[in-house]
C-alpha cells in the first residue's frame, strides 16, 4: 500500500486554492462535494478491505491502521464541509430582506 502525501486527499489539492481541473466548464460545488463524499467512501471500502485481510492473515497490521486513519481523516473532513454549509445556509437564513 503506498502511502499518499498528506497535502493531498482525493483529488482535492490543499496547496492551491484553485478548483481541480475536470475538462468541463461547468463543473461546480455540487461536483466537488459529490467528488468528496466518493473519496470519503472509497477511503471507507479501502479500510474495510485492508482490516478484512489483516484478519485473514494476508494483509499487514501496518496497512489496515494506516487504512482506517485515512477513512477517520477523510470522514472528519466530510463532516467538517458539512458544518461549514449548515452554518452558511443557517447565516444566509438570518439575513433581513
Amino acid at each position: 500500500m503506498a502511502i499518499d502525501s498528506i497535502g493531498r486527499i482525493g483529488n482535492i489539492s490543499t496547496g492551491s486554492l484553485t478548483p481541480p481541473k475536470t475538462g468541463a466548464a461547468d463543473a461546480g460545488f455540487g461536483d466537488a462535494l459529490t467528488q468528496l463524499i466518493g473519496s470519503a467512501d472509497a477511503s471507507a471500502n479501502e479500510a474495510n478491505v485492508a482490516v478484512g485481510n489483516m484478519l485473514d492473515g494476508t494483509g499487514d497490521v501496518h496497512e489496515a491502521v494506516i487504512a482506517l486513519q485515512k477513512a477517520d481523516t477523510m470522514l472528519q473532513l466530510t463532516v467538517q464541509v458539512r458544518n461549514k454549509l449548515v452554518q452558511a445556509y443557517q447565516d444566509i437564513m438570518r439575513m433581513p430582506v
